[in-house]
């Protein structure tokens, strides 16, 4: 059973404190969802990978908490582009703060991610992290451009993988290889821990999918059947317009996007049983090779990431 150490998730919160310490309003609406209950898992992952070699945990946070910057600021635009009113059981930042003002506190987020960087205290660590993050950002943009125009086409499977590769894993996969870098792994050890970070970032975007569709409405902090209601083009959702017989495949298109009542929302998880298994098969198929990536690591400190893993693939919200 994975346990995040509370000692660490301090030390992250009190390292991003340093970067919005400001009380005007441009301040409050970027650490509105920035302190809203959120996992740290990507500062969390590139502190859990320098631990692999290195334990010195004041070198690695600000770089840990970079990405950490980058996410949310992906986080308030990406609620701006769908329209989204609740994040984290919380009004996002738009409805909160108006949008003009959480455009402006996502691009904060963003810059403050940078002046992170510049706090790394060896020069040339900061200008790989600086490369490893610069390309997270390009890939973020790119999956959230292929998401857009997946809403004028049914993708295939693979370009619906090649998209949350980069809108979602991204940035995790960033986490693990800057974690690396700063505690000088090896050519082969980066090729094993990015192989890790690829496959836990498919995972978590997989297991969202299938919260948005059969999640806890109270743990997740949106409605049950989000993703039926909007008619989002999810793995879930793709997979079964490929295998469905065209009686369930017509019911099911005539559902998404289009929700009558909650009889319609049941109708179409009773559908889309088969899919939401498919999902978590591949789910589970996913882990067991991320955590065979970490097997060049000594054993007693890849554990916790091993554990990690697991949590991503199996986590409630």
């Amino acid at each position: 059973m994975f346990k995040f150490r509370k000692e660490i998730l301090e030390e992250i919160d009190k390292e991003l404190k340093k970067y919005l310490d400001k009380d005007n309003n441009l301040y409050k609406a970027a650490k509105h969802l920035t302190f809203a209950g959120g996992k740290r898992i990507r500062p969390y992952l590139s502190i859990l990978t320098y631990n692999l070699k290195k334990d010195n945990i004041n070198e690695i946070l600000p770089a840990a908490v970079s990405v950490e910057l980058i996410h949310n600021y992906t986080l308030i635009h990406d609620d701006i582009m769908d329209n989204d009113e609740l994040r984290r059981g919380k009004p996002t930042v738009h409805i909160a703060y108006g949008e003009e003002m959480a455009i402006l506190a996502g691009d904060l987020l963003y810059a403050k991610a940078f002046e992170a960087i510049g706090n790394i205290k060896d020069e040339k660590k900061a200008y790989k992290v600086l490369k490893v993050l610069s390309k997270a950002c390009v890939d973020v943009c790119e999956g959230q451009a292929m998401d857009m125009e997946f809403e004028s086409y049914w993708p295939t499977l693979e370009e619906y993988l090649e998209m949350i590769k980069k809108k979602t894993g991204a940035l995790l996969e960033a986490s693990a290889e800057i974690g690396g870098i700063m505690a000088e792994f090896n050519e082969e050890e980066m090729k094993a821990i990015k192989s890790y970070a690829e496959k836990i970032g498919l995972t978590f975007q997989i297991q969202d999918d299938i919260l948005d569709i059969i999640g806890d409405e109270k743990k997740i902090g949106k409605p049950v059947g989000s993703d039926i209601r909007e008619g989002k083009k999810t793995i879930i959702i793709i997979h079964a317009i490929n295998t469905l017989n065209e009686e369930e495949k017509e019911k099911l298109l005539s559902i998404l996007g289009n929700v009558k009542s909650e009889e319609d929302i049941r109708e179409a998880i009773k559908i889309l049983e088969p899919s939401i298994n498919y999902a978590k098969e591949l789910l589970n198929k996913l882990t067991e090779e991320a955590i065979k990536s970490l097997e060049i690591f000594d054993k007693y400190r890849r554990k916790e990431l091993e554990e990690l893993a697991k949590f991503i693939a199996n986590r409630i919200y």
